[in-house]
């Protein structure tokens, strides 16, 4: 790659980075693709790290505006290579959403509702087809642009069976796969089709190195791995050479850290304040503690159980009526499928008893917001007595290292130790069992009345934590893992 593409230092030009979304995200307008960035998330998290620096990103185009504006030559970000993989419209969508959404993710958070789900019909053959397809579509763009011996980094469960593949086609490259998700347990990979667990799992054992942000997750797939993985077979279906064990990739543990500087930057902009100004008006009196939350409105959220518990701490705490406020963010995700539109009306329909039962004339006990606003949601953490982080299952949970951050409250942070985050902040952290809602609603109580000796301490105890890794840290696990 002589040169490097335009704006680039050339320090990761033999690494190319693999990602189901790119840095770019495209919408028409006025019948023209127009360019927008992502976003949070994990391509939110890659791109800074990557801008500059000459790496490659292949990532697939998911919409008919990302499809023209690839075919048009404009997708380009500075000091970076990037190469979309365009697949069939019905591909991607079996691909994505059958596969990868409604089943990796329920499983890989143990969301499946075990009398009815998954169901694993004969719709089920063709959408994993879909998904082998789409991996052999990204392995091919892979292998056609990666430098000899490249460093390649794949991200996350959309793309576990690049290994394999990679391995056939480019046996030079050193190749990592990083999972952001939690790992399934044995027992729930189990519920998958024999043969789609037997794929997943030779796919991934075809990486030089798999990464994880806890032990625990790595810890999970190394168990997966040793109870579910056919030890006589090859990805091809060969047996292994007599005696010998399957190849196992390296595991290592790498987990994610925000950036404090981006975080000021972002939190001193006239948006934020603009944002929190407003905030204020619907909070009411200045003596108000706020409770925040700040999620998707996602499955593993457990944002039902959170508002439960709002509901007993008000039952159970008399005083604190008219006296808190719950500030809770939870935008729309995953709407095209049935559970995900199910569950906001629920949220809702919750939040709305709620309110009837507890409101006054002046007073809305929960502040449900869906829209998706990043400066609102950074104001609403700065504003926080206490934040309620307790998702039924979570790789990591980025708003748990975000919000002592960016909190001039010294907040307290309650921490479900089902979030992979636990594993750093559960020592200042208030531990919560996720689907314990009477204990929640008394892990409330205790950090609305703690006292603010005991808030100061254990908000530098987590500021201290969160920030003795950098976010360049991860990026320079994996490449240390792929050698």
């Amino acid at each position: 790659m002589p040169g490097g593409p335009p704006g680039a230092d050339g320090r990761l030009a033999d690494t190319v980075v693999v990602s189901n979304r790119g840095p770019l995200a495209f919408q028409f307008k006025d019948g023209r693709p127009v360019a927008g960035p992502v976003g949070g998330g994990l391509a939110g998290s890659l791109a800074p790290l990557l801008l500059g620096t000459g790496a490659t990103w292949v990532a697939s185009t998911m919409e008919a505006a990302d499809r023209q504006a690839s075919a048009e030559g404009l997708m380009v970000a500075d000091g970076l290579r990037l190469e979309m993989v365009e697949p069939d419209p019905e591909v991607y969508s079996l691909a994505y959403n059958v596969v990868s959404n409604a089943a990796l993710w329920f499983c890989h958070h143990h969301l499946f509702d075990a009398p009815r789900r998954p169901y694993n019909g004969r719709q089920w053959g063709e959408a994993w087809d879909a998904y082998r397809e789409l991996n052999q579509q990204f392995a091919a763009r892979v292998a056609k642009v990666a430098p000899e011996g490249g460093r390649v980094l794949v991200q996350d469960y959309h793309l576990a069976l690049l290994g394999s593949e990679l391995a056939g086609l480019r046996p030079d490259l050193r190749t990592v796969h990083f999972t952001h998700t939690p790992f399934a347990d044995a027992s729930v990979l189990r519920m998958l089709p024999t043969a789609t667990t037997n794929e997943l799992l030779e796919g991934m054992a075809g990486f030089d190195a798999c990464g994880f942000h806890t032990a625990r997750w790595a810890e999970a797939y190394g168990r997966a791995n040793d109870e579910l993985r056919p030890r006589h077979s090859s990805p091809e279906g060969a047996p292994h050479p007599s005696g010998s064990e399957p190849p196992t990739p390296r595991l290592f543990v790498s987990p994610l850290a925000p950036d404090p500087e981006e975080l000021r930057q972002s939190v001193e902009s006239s948006e934020v304040s603009r944002a929190r100004d407003q905030l204020d008006e619907l909070i009411g009196a200045d003596d108000r503690s706020v409770l925040v939350r700040v999620d998707r409105m996602e499955l593993s959220k457990n944002l039902l159980r959170g508002f439960l518990a709002f509901d007993e701490l008000l039952e159970s705490e008399p005083h604190l009526r008219q006296r808190v406020v719950f500030l809770a963010m939870a935008y729309p995700t995953r709407e095209s499928l049935a559970e995900y539109v199910g569950y906001r009306n629920e949220v809702e329909a919750l939040v709305d008893r709620v309110n009837e039962r507890w409101a006054t004339d002046d007073w809305t006990p929960i502040l449900l917001d869906v829209e998706d606003d990043y400066p609102r949601s950074l104001a609403a953490l700065t504003r926080a007595d206490a934040l309620l982080v307790n998702p039924i299952r979570d790789g990591l949970n980025l708003v748990a290292k975000e919000g002592p951050l960016v909190n001039r409250r010294d907040g307290v942070l309650l921490l479900s130790r089902e979030a992979g985050a636990f594993e750093e902040l559960g020592g200042p952290a208030l531990e919560l069992n996720p689907f314990d809602v009477a204990g929640t609603a008394a892990a409330l109580a205790q950090a609305l009345a703690m006292e603010p000796e005991e808030r100061a301490g254990r908000a530098a105890a987590l500021r201290r934590l969160i920030t003795a890794r950098a976010p360049t840290d991860w990026l320079d696990d994996q490449l240390r893992a792929a050698g």
